[in-house]
Parts: structure tokens; sequence; C-alpha cells
């Protein structure tokens, strides 16, 4: 399963990544925290590309099912306004073994963050308003 989605991450379905052959399921959750830099977080919002974003989330999926034996992998990405505390992003692995497990949910995470063109845009409680990984930023947004 690959998605992009604007409501919050319902967890509870993600139990269900797998099935009786799997010894493994490796979950990570990237929960958006109230600071970043030293700097209070008053809110935080995604944007993407979404037809790209897909696209690259597939690719990764893709990758790592040749490169581990795996029997699943899942990622759901949220754009849009986040509160603080919720999920923003899900990576899930299903394998019979723990290893393959979490080393394919550890790559396909970074793989995420480095590829998908998905950008996290931070609002700091003095007012401030940040693209993290300014290089990313895309190029219809200014500051």
């Amino acid at each position: 399963m690959i998605r992009i989605v604007e409501e919050k991450i319902e967890t509870q379905e993600m139990q269900n990544i797998g099935d009786k052959s799997c010894g493994a399921v490796v979950a990570f959750e990237g929960r958006v925290r109230n600071h970043h830099d030293g700097k209070k977080i008053a809110e935080l919002r995604y944007e993407c590309y979404r037809s790209m974003a897909l696209k690259t989330l597939r690719e990764i999926r893709e990758e790592a099912l040749r490169r581990w034996e795996l029997h699943d992998l899942w990622i759901v990405h949220r754009v849009g306004l986040i509160p603080l505390g919720e999920a923003a992003v899900w990576v899930g692995t299903a394998s019979a073994h723990r290893k393959e497990a979490f080393e394919a949910c550890a790559w396909a995470m970074d793989e995420v963050k480095l590829r998908a063109p998905i950008w996290k845009h931070e609002t700091y409680e003095d007012g401030t308003k940040v693209w993290v990984e300014d290089n990313c930023v895309p190029s219809h947004v200014h500051h």
C-alpha cells in the first residue's frame, strides 16, 4: 500500500500488513514534534507534488521488495496541516525474519526523506515560517 493522505493516519489499519508467513513486522511512525533547532513549533504543514510523489514512493517500495526478502512494504505520508503529536509518515515492512524487516524499514524511510517530492513547512511560536531543508522548497512557493 502506497498512499498520500490528508486525514489522520489510522495506525490500527496498518496492523494488517503481512500474513501468517511473516515472523516480523516493523513499523516506523514519524510524528510532528513541538520543537526544531531549539525553536518551538506552532504549526507544521507538508506539501507535495502528488503524482510524482506517488510514483517515487512506488519506486522505493519496488526497490525494497527486490533488495530484501519482504512479504510487503507500506508507505503512508500525510500532507496538509498536521497537529502536533500526530503522525506525518508511516512506513511498515513485513518479512519472515526481523533483520530484513528492520533494514528495509529504515532504508525506505531514509529514501522517502531523500527522494520524494514532499516538503515540510514549519511555523514557530515567534511567527517565523521556514521550509525545512530549504534546497527542497517547491519553486512556486515564496518565503
